[in-house]
């Protein structure tokens, strides 16, 4: 890694992350839905082709309470004049099954995920921010197994495997880095910290759908001080950040504190690291994966929010860039047979942005962020966006 990035004001506050409130009331997941109302009116079963949402300031209108068993389509529209997202969550609102984000004003996007019998729970979240407008959604016995070539299935198969396997290492390589990031950090050796802050949260970066798939465990880690509810504790990366790097008038932590925090994160990563070892992906949520890494890129790490003191978000934009790569590269074989021109596209818009986003390559890392020009990000977003488009039709190409 490059010398230390210099320190940062605080940043605006914006939406929070997916899953990042989970215990005092989170995100994509909150057990806690103040402020929130079920505004859908659905019908009684679903009918042929998409399940379709309306989407509004104070609705989430469902068109229907329940589908059957296997592929299913949401149409997501945006009738309201913020951005919002829509979540399929497991029956206990924690698990995130699946979402689409920045589904801008006026626009549609579909979400395609395979979903076995039981109940689930959708969610609309206006302006990305709160808990979510959410109502209840089964899923019934279709009776009738999905279906697919099997030749196309033992390469859906060897993907799965082979995304799995890549979390599970990342993980592996997450636990070691931020034990000694943690060693550091609490015996107060700042440069130390310092020099392994970013390159340690490539790990993290690289799996977050996957992280952020245990809601428990994604706010302990990785919430942002803009992102905070009152009186809720902060814990995580960006808490060890804040002090690394602080901004002016910054009260520094005491030893005692530095040693919880680091405590902590050691033993949050310790249970992310337990719990992707019997992680279950499938070929819809490689696909949904890559495209939410994708908005990771496009709704933290273009803006800055991201890393507010350390400017290391060029960082985190490559890792979410490597992990929806990778998806994509896992998924290739099945969408060569699908869609052959789907993956020459993609392939060439991803390379057009690893392209553009190696040029701030420094050393082990890159450039900070605060010292691109306006151009520059401009440049990076619109790559981000084009890339965006055709992926977020990776999933339905692969499953459907």
């Amino acid at each position: 890694m490059t010398a230390s990035p210099r320190p940062a004001h605080q940043r605006t506050p914006r939406r929070f992350r997916s899953g990042l409130n989970l215990l005092a009331g989170a995100v994509l997941i909150p057990l806690a839905l103040a402020g929130c109302t079920d505004n859908s009116q659905p019908s009684s079963s679903a009918s042929d082709g998409p399940v379709t949402v309306s989407s509004t300031g104070d609705a989430c209108q469902v068109s229907t309470a329940e589908a059957p068993s296997g592929n299913l389509t949401f149409s997501v529209k945006n009738d309201g004049d913020q951005v919002t997202e829509f979540y399929l969550l497991a029956e206990d609102g924690l698990r995130i099954i699946a979402e689409v984000e920045n589904i801008g004003p006026g626009i549609s996007r579909n979400l395609v995920v395979t979903a076995p019998a039981g109940r689930y729970v959708t969610a609309c979240k206006p302006g990305m921010e709160g808990d979510g407008i959410r109502s209840a959604f089964t899923v019934t016995d279709s009776g009738t197994a999905v279906t697919v070539d099997t030749d196309l299935q033992k390469l859906r198969d060897t993907a799965t495997a082979q995304y799995t396997a890549y979390v599970k290492d990342q993980t592996e390589q997450l636990l070691a880095a931020t034990r000694t990031f943690a060693e550091a950090f609490a015996a107060g050796d700042t440069d130390k910290a310092r020099a392994l802050y970013a390159s340690t949260r490539l790990h993290w970066e690289r799996i977050e759908p996957v992280a952020e798939s245990f809601g428990d465990l994604d706010p302990k880690l990785d919430l942002r001080e803009a992102d905070l509810q009152p009186g809720e504790a902060w814990t995580g990366w960006h808490r060890a950040e804040k002090d690394l790097f602080p901004p002016a008038d910054y009260t520094a932590m005491t030893a005692a504190e530095r040693a919880g925090i680091a405590a902590a994160l050691v033993t949050d990563t310790e249970d992310l690291f337990t719990r992707t070892r019997t992680v279950e992906l499938t070929a819809d949520k490689l696909g949904n994966g890559a495209k939410e890494l994708l908005d990771e890129v496009a709704t933290g790490k273009v803006t800055g929010e991201e890393e507010a003191w350390s400017h290391t978000d060029l960082w985190d934009f490559q890792a979410n860039v490597d992990g929806a790569r990778i998806a994509f590269e896992n998924l290739r074989p099945v969408l060569d047979q699908k869609q052959p021109e789907l993956a020459e596209e993609l392939e060439t818009k991803f390379a057009a942005l690893q392209t553009e986003l190696s040029k701030y390559a420094k050393g082990d890392g890159f450039v900070y962020y605060n010292e691109l020009t306006p151009e520059q990000v401009q440049k990076l977003a619109t790559l981000v966006d084009s890339l965006g488009e055709p992926l977020s039709n990776l999933t339905a190409a692969v499953v459907l």
